[in-house]
């Protein structure tokens, strides 16, 4: 009888090897589970204009985002409303997952300053704006960057005693250098903290030796640069602005990364610095990218986002149309929460009006 015994045992501990095993070793894949659904209005502090003291209720939402052992992996397919994302589909080729938390909060700095331009805007101030220089937004490794110690936020101001003022100045400028060509970059170092807060260092200069570039590389697109380009540092950029704005705007996003809430940010905003309710009363939830001339582009994690914000209370639910976004709030399959596909910033306040929001109204009358 002892033999008998002792095959369970065996049989139970051979499994739980086999699953540690598997917890041990990473399967190169993401997931994506609801996060949550935060009232906006809590998180914004203005001064010098006068505000809402009743804005209603707009929420932003995010989602968990975590790399997956192979067991979690197996897990998964147990577990609803959980997206799983191939680590290669979340960064550019080339570039490391470690540069995901600060591209992250570098897309969440850029919603913001968005946001804050689309809003005044949309209640009536002129808003304009002075380019900065180009920002690095990703940066492959190996590379001449990554030796150099470049790295994601950095904001390139010039090159070779040549003020830039563009990602494509800065492509134009060096692309006839031969690979190997030292040059020296003018350049503002970013400080992100572990809440995701961006401030910068004084000036400095950095010489960075050029490569040749690699044959998977494609042309930039930039107007006036034709042919690949010969050298390679081995960045992607977008361009750095300052916006004057009429006041001074503080939005709290510790911890919170992406560009996805910046249309409930701009929605939060104008309500803030308009009389009434832009919601009428019905709890909104919102997500989309925002651009500073109102337009909303699509995101990930749309069906977990639904989840999260039907959770938390939302009636309604603004979400782009494009790119399936619509498709995947849809199957969430939420009862009692009412999807609102938008392309601009315009047509969310539209959607509003419909259901009892004010048109916008400035509380301080623009200058």
């Amino acid at each position: 009888m002892r033999p008998r015994v002792w095959v369970p045992l065996v049989a139970v501990a051979v499994i739980l090897l086999g699953i540690l095993a598997l917890e041990a070793h990473q399967s190169g894949e993401y997931a994506i589970t609801p996060g949550d659904g935060t009232p906006v209005a809590p998180l914004v502090k203005i001064s010098g204009v006068a505000t809402n003291a009743h804005p209603g209720r707009i929420l932003l939402t995010d989602v968990y985002l975590a790399p997956l052992s192979e067991w979690q992996l197996f897990l998964t397919h147990f577990q609803s409303h959980v997206q799983v994302v191939p680590a290669n589909e979340l960064v550019e080729p080339g570039v490391s997952t470690n540069e995901l938390d600060a591209q992250g909060f570098l897309e969440m700095s850029d919603a913001k300053q968005a946001a804050e331009v689309a809003a005044f805007r949309a209640v009536g101030w002129h808003v304009p704006a002075t380019p900065t220089g180009t920002i690095i937004n990703a940066v492959v490794e190996p590379s001449p960057a990554s030796r150099a110690g470049l790295t994601v936020g950095d904001l390139i101001t010039g090159v070779d005693s040549t003020t830039i003022r563009s990602g494509c100045q800065l492509i134009s400028t060096l692309h006839d250098a031969a690979p190997g060509t030292e040059v020296t970059l003018d350049l503002d170092k970013v400080k992100i903290s572990n809440s995701g807060t961006l401030s910068y260092e004084s000036p400095s200069t950095l010489r960075v030796a050029t490569a040749k570039v690699p044959s998977d590389v494609e042309e930039s697109g930039c107007p006036g640069v034709t042919g690949p380009d010969h050298s390679w540092l081995g960045i992607a950029l977008e361009n750095g602005y300052h916006y004057h704005l009429p006041a001074s705007v503080s939005i709290d996003t510790a911890d919170i990364g992406g560009p996805s809430a910046g249309l409930a940010m701009t929605l939060t905003l104008i309500n803030k610095l308009s009389h009434g309710s832009l919601t009428g009363d019905h709890v909104v939830a919102a997500t989309g990218t925002m651009s500073p001339n109102g337009q909303v582009g699509a995101v990930g994690g749309v069906e977990e986002k639904a989840v999260a914000v039907h959770d938390a209370g939302a009636q309604y639910f603004i979400v782009p149309d494009g790119d399936g976004n619509v498709d995947a709030a849809r199957a969430a399959d939420q009862p009692d929460l009412t999807i609102l596909p938008v392309t601009s910033l315009k047509e969310a306040l539209n959607d509003l009006r419909k259901l009892g929001g004010v048109h916008p109204s400035p509380i301080t009358k623009p200058s």
